[in-house]
């Protein structure tokens, strides 16, 4: 059973939810488009403000679904808090897609909210601040995963839930490296501009 709750997490968070929505929406390959992300931000510019809300729901979803499929499946503790990575892995490396997926940050909330709730109010608050600040959606997810394992940790949530935060904020970061190189030369598409192609 935790072998097949382990894999279901993974399987779940790997749906690719954001190209569902943009072929619903108009048939097009969401990664042949704008910046060629998956995620609900290359959805808003690509598709438009309802399409962008039903991936940002759809991945918030899975990272949950996630996490209570492994905590079902898997009842020691550690069980959720691998289903909350392997949520994150399945969004990024997705073997739907030939393992060429999105960036982990809806989906680690969705994770997140279900293994660790009170630890993602700070995080929302964090990349609202950012966002409407800058307006780098990159960088108020960067920033709001860098502090969730902090608030995970001050808030008592037991080790597990701990690795798990250091280990999404690990990935969410890596996963944004080339936002990461664009800020630092300036580059980096606005919330509201149109992204580079991919």
């Amino acid at each position: 059973m935790r072998f097949l709750g382990l894999g279901l997490a993974y399987l779940v968070g790997a749906i690719p939810v954001g190209v569902i929505v943009a072929r619903l929406a108009g048939g097009v390959d969401l990664r042949r488009s704008g910046s060629g992300n998956i995620g609900a931000t290359n959805v808003l510019r690509t598709h438009g403000k309802l399409p962008a809300v039903a991936t940002l729901l759809g991945d918030i979803a899975k990272g949950y679904l996630s996490v209570s499929v492994a905590r079902a499946l898997v009842p020691a503790r550690w069980g959720a808090a691998a289903g909350a990575v392997l949520a994150i892995i399945g969004n990024c490396w997705p073997v739907f897609l030939r393992f060429r997926g999105g960036k982990g940050v809806a989906t680690g909330f969705g994770a997140f909210l279900a293994l660790a709730p009170l630890a993602t109010a700070p995080t929302v608050l964090v990349w609202l601040a950012v966002t409407l600040s800058f307006r780098y959606v990159s960088l108020a997810s960067i920033m709001a995963c860098v502090c969730l394992p902090v608030g995970v940790a001050l808030l008592g949530y037991p080790r597990e839930a701990i690795g798990a935060a250091v280990a999404a904020a690990i990935i969410i970061v890596v996963r944004h490296r080339e936002n990461l190189r664009r800020l630092a030369k300036g580059s980096e598409a606005r919330l509201g501009e149109r992204a580079r192609p991919a």
